[in-house]
């Protein structure tokens, strides 16, 4: 039986509290929460720095049984200080979080690749893993270029996180998932999207961020990805629709969204 989290991306109009709320009445078993915004001012809900807030969230997980994926989003520069995660390592631990979501924002990869090792190391010491997603418009484009950093790093704790539009969109191969070891996938992320791929990094960036398909409504070939993956990790759906979202409240696009990947995912384990 597959496990399925509802990520922040997918209703980030929801504080972790309504997000919880929300994932319990639809069915999921786990939520992702966004404590870092992905671009400057961007929407997150800094829980280390709202002890109201971390409250509230801890008593709703408590309240429902949901557990937490993953936090995001941890973006590493040239300049990013390590030590500075500290408080949010901590409000994971507190929340029994497992993962981390980190994008790569460094050209100098030797350098990058320093800086996730130390990363890696500080997390680990809260029992949070550092997942390396790749994304076309970041330093770390693809799958081949994730899974050579992370097997190089060599940390137990460090994983590649394979989101079925950055998969897609970066022309990564499903024949080359076989050569990431097993042990390296701790989770991966479900959506749908139209075949023909933007050809800017705005219309990536746009449609990663806002518009979305649910899975099975796109063109991608999601039930090879789904019999590609370990049938044992997380299944993170996240489907961001922010034009859909100004007709059909969150609670509706969750429930729809759970709906569709468990039929992707049923097909790929039983045809």
């Amino acid at each position: 039986m597959a496990t399925f989290s509802l990520a922040a991306l997918t209703a980030l109009e929801l504080a972790p509290p309504d997000l919880i709320e929300v994932a319990a009445r639809c069915g999921y078993e786990q939520v992702g929460l966004r404590l870092l915004p992905a671009m400057p001012g961007g929407v997150a809900y800094g829980l280390m720095d709202d002890s109201a807030l971390m409250s509230e969230t801890l008593e709703r997980l408590r309240a429902t049984g949901i557990t937490v994926a993953d936090l995001e989003v941890v973006a590493l520069r040239p300049e990013t200080d390590i030590a500075a995660f500290t408080p949010f390592f901590d409000a994971g631990a507190r929340l029994g979080a497992k993962h981390i979501l980190v994008a790569g924002y460094d050209p100098d990869l030797d350098r990058f690749s320093e800086r996730f090792t130390r990363f890696c190391e500080a997390a680990s010491k809260f029992g949070l893993t550092s997942d390396l997603e790749f994304m076309p418009w970041t330093s770390v484009p693809d799958l081949t270029t994730a899974a050579r950093i992370v097997e190089n790093v060599g940390h137990p704790g460090a994983g590649v996180l394979v989101d079925a539009l950055h998969f897609d969109r970066s022309r990564s191969r499903i024949e080359d998932l076989g050569t990431v070891s097993r042990h390296r996938l701790h989770y991966w992320q479900l959506c749908d999207a139209p075949a023909e791929r933007p050809t800017t990094t705005d219309g990536l960036l746009h449609a990663a961020r806002e518009e979305r398909m649910f899975p099975g409504e796109g063109e991608l070939d999601l039930v090879a990805l789904a019999r590609a993956m370990p049938n044992d990790i997380t299944i993170s759906i996240e489907v961001p629709t922010v034009q859909l979202a100004k007709t059909l409240d969150a609670e509706a696009r969750a429930r729809r969204a759970l709906k569709a990947a468990r039929a992707v995912v049923e097909t790929a384990r039983t045809h």
